[in-house]
């Protein structure tokens, strides 16, 4: 029988050429296996081994299945969120949205706030943890992406401070009825190209619905931006996530409906978030 340490060497090897973090992946998959955090498993890994479904879950990350979804939980923020096939993986590039957010509101914060594609709950619910005097509103089209928001926000303790809408932002006049005016709007809205080449463990495995947005990956834009008005409180922002060269287009877009744009940068210094607030 392996060695933790040697199994996890071996699923390192066996999963190199499909993805950029073997390792790291072996030991989120053998901590799982184990019913340990990743820390506790480094602290004890030299006395342990190999339990049974350790590999069966190696086959699975080969085969392009990502983490999360093998794991059923992905940290964001301060947070961590329940995931399942189906809903959009939280992303750490995701994460300049609230950094915008909290530089812009600081520590009194906004009280009620606005998660337009919220997925897992993903912006909202760490939004609301960021601030615990807060309220806020998720909408979203795909149900099974609401059921799981709606039990990340139970898990968390965030239930009483949150509701949740299913609805589809390609239909007019979907916002009426929500609440508001917001504070903050959050969005994570599709923007690739629907052309566009993605990782086997992204195209193969993420729902495409919240991913792709037209030929140029701009059609969510230009939806949601002339809506705006019908949702800011008066001195509200609004904060979307983009592509990385997307600040331009996107930028003369929210431009033309009236509002001034300052853009943010993730960790890999690369363009990513759009904050907007009414022209003065």
């Amino acid at each position: 029988m392996r060695t933790a340490r040697e199994a996890v060497r071996a699923a390192a090897e066996r999963l190199g050429p499909i993805s950029y973090t073997p390792e790291l992946d072996a030991e989120l998959l053998m901590a799982h296996a184990l019913g340990l955090t990743r820390s506790d498993y480094l602290l004890k890994s030299r006395d342990l081994t190999e339990p049974q479904d350790f590999w069966p879950m190696v086959e699975r990350r080969a085969l392009y299945e990502p983490v999360a979804y093998i794991l059923g939980h992905q940290p964001f923020w301060t947070i961590d969120l329940k995931v399942k096939p189906g809903v959009l993986i939280p992303r750490a590039d995701s994460e300049t949205l609230i950094e915008a957010a909290v530089g812009h509101f600081g520590p009194q914060g906004p009280s009620i706030m606005l998660d337009i594609g919220s997925g897992p709950g993903t912006l909202l619910l760490a939004a609301l943890d960021e601030w615990p005097r807060a309220v806020g509103v998720g909408v979203e089209r795909s149900a099974l992406a609401r059921e799981l928001a709606e039990q990340n926000a139970e898990n968390l303790g965030m239930e009483p401070r949150t509701m949740w809408f299913r609805r589809d932002w390609t239909e007019e006049n979907w916002w009426l009825g929500i609440g508001g005016p917001f504070d903050l709007i959050l969005c994570n809205p599709p923007y690739i190209e629907v052309a566009a080449e993605l990782m086997p463990q992204v195209a193969d495995y993420e729902p495409h619905e919240a991913l792709f947005a037209g030929i140029d990956g701009l059609d969510d834009y230009r939806l949601l931006l002339p809506v705006l008005d019908h949702l800011l409180a008066p001195q509200g922002v609004a904060i979307f996530e983009i592509g990385w060269t997307q600040a331009a287009s996107v930028t003369k877009l929210a431009e033309s409906q009236g509002f001034d744009v300052t853009l943010f940068h993730d960790l890999g210094g690369r363009d990513r978030a759009l904050l907007l607030k009414r022209k003065a």
